[in-house]
């Protein structure tokens, strides 16, 4: 009797005639994953993939790495036994002796068009053999359709079936890198880096952005916390890049030169456009931030459409509808909450005005910064900005150190553009 795990996928069903695409990134994103556990093969069977270990000790740690597989919906740790009733029957029994139940049922998928029987003639013969093997040893053992203690999962495809009691959740969602590139804004908080997240289930690959402060004496900067959560988050999408950019010399300019009320926004908006700029570097589509509408106050609906005016570029919020504690949950569930409790100090919060406007229109945002060179602010912060590279491999989250060619051509284009117009004036003079 073998042991295999048996991948279930269910979005994929859905892609009609891009479900190969979609199945040869899930297939390259599984072996990617495993690709130093002992596996003997993956195979394609009936609408589900089927890995059977090299060596089945190995079960739960390779388990462990599927759980992080976006794309699959659960796990089951199966036995594959040859099709016929006769031994279908002794292994199920074997297997349901093992979970020992008070109450069970048997259901049965039957993906083979010349199998003997339909699903219910199945699963009636199945139950009366498991039924009577259980009642030898407890004869209070009965059958129960209705949310059973255990139930015995039966899946026959040509020449063999699977049999399992127990599965184990999946990421779900879909492959990793399907959907196009994004740029995070990395806070270190819990809220963007479970948004982050959301965006590389659905198949979109990440570059992260975190803006830093010098901490005070007693606080920790919020660097570290921001690499450790890029760490924690790149097995899921296997490779990753981190910009870390200094923001002190420009949110003093924006302290000099604005309205306190408007202080925080500006920060923001200020991130935005540097992030922008990394993100055409990057060639990607859009930004994302870990917003909740209305959860402090510079998320409210009138201060997210003024931050956002004038990007051209899409920002997406996968938080806006989610509560504090749903957000807790998900962070939780990833790995990213314990990190984000680790104490260190955020550079927002920094010289923060006495009452912060709530209902601010773009209009008033660009008068708050008329006295600010906005072209300067974001060469500077992109001039300061350092840049580390993830990968997942092995087992194993490595990182390299590095500047991309991308990103300094985009700034070499930058000054050339900035030149260009005082070379004008100076010529005119």
């Amino acid at each position: 009797m073998k042991r295999v795990l048996i991948l279930h996928y269910h979005e994929i069903w859905l892609k009609g005639g891009n479900k190969n695409y979609f199945l040869s990134r899930l297939r390259a994103a599984i072996r990617q994953s495993v690709a130093d556990l002992p596996v003997e093969s993956l195979e394609s069977i009936a609408e589900r993939l089927v890995l059977t270990p090299g060596d089945e000790a190995a079960l739960s740690r390779i388990v462990a790495r599927l759980r992080r597989v976006f794309g699959l919906a659960y796990i089951a740790p199966a036995r594959e036994v040859p099709s016929p009733l006769a031994a279908l029957g002794p292994a199920a029994c074997e297997m349901m002796a093992e979970k020992n139940p008070r109450n069970f049922a048997v259901r049965a998928k039957i993906a083979d068009s010349a199998y003997g029987m339909n699903s219910m003639e199945l699963e009636r013969e199945l139950g009366r053999a498991v039924l009577e093997h259980l009642r030898a040893r407890d004869a209070s053992v009965r059958v129960k359709l209705d949310e059973p203690e255990v139930t015995c999962q039966v899946e026959i495809v040509p020449g063999r079936a699977f049999l399992y009691a127990d599965r184990v959740e999946g990421a779900g969602g879909l492959p990793a890198v399907t959907s196009g590139r994004l740029v995070a804004l990395l806070s270190g908080g819990f809220d963007s880096a479970v948004a982050a997240y959301k965006m590389m289930r659905r198949g979109c690959h990440v570059t992260f952005a975190h803006f830093f402060g010098n901490p005070s004496p007693s606080c920790n900067s919020s660097r570290g916390v921001a690499e450790e959560l890029v760490r924690t988050l790149t097995p899921y999408q296997f490779t990753s890049r981190l910009y870390l950019i200094p923001f002190d010399a420009v949110q003093r300019q924006i302290v000099t030169g604005a309205h306190e009320s408007y202080r925080v926004l500006l920060y923001r908006r200020m991130m935005a456009r540097i992030a922008r700029e990394i993100a055409r570097a990057e060639h990607a589509r859009g930004l994302v931030t870990g917003d909740s509408v209305s959860q402090v106050a510079s998320q409210t609906l009138h201060n997210l459409a003024a931050i956002d005016h004038g990007l051209d570029l899409p920002v997406y919020r996968p938080l806006a509808g989610d509560d504090k504690a749903e957000i807790l949950r998900l962070a939780r569930q990833i790995g990213t909450y314990k990190i984000s409790c680790e104490p260190f100090e955020d550079c927002c919060p920094r010289f923060l005005p006495r009452a912060p406007a709530i209902f601010a229109s773009p209009q008033e945002l660009d008068g708050a910064e008329v006295g600010l060179d906005i072209e300067a602010l974001v060469r500077m912060g992109l001039e300061g900005a350092t840049c580390a590279d993830y990968r997942f491999e092995g087992g194993e989250v490595t990182v390299r150190l590095g500047w991309p060619r991308r990103l300094e051509n985009r700034l070499a284009g930058k000054r050339r553009a900035e030149r260009q117009p005082a070379a004008r004036d100076a010529a005119s003079n």
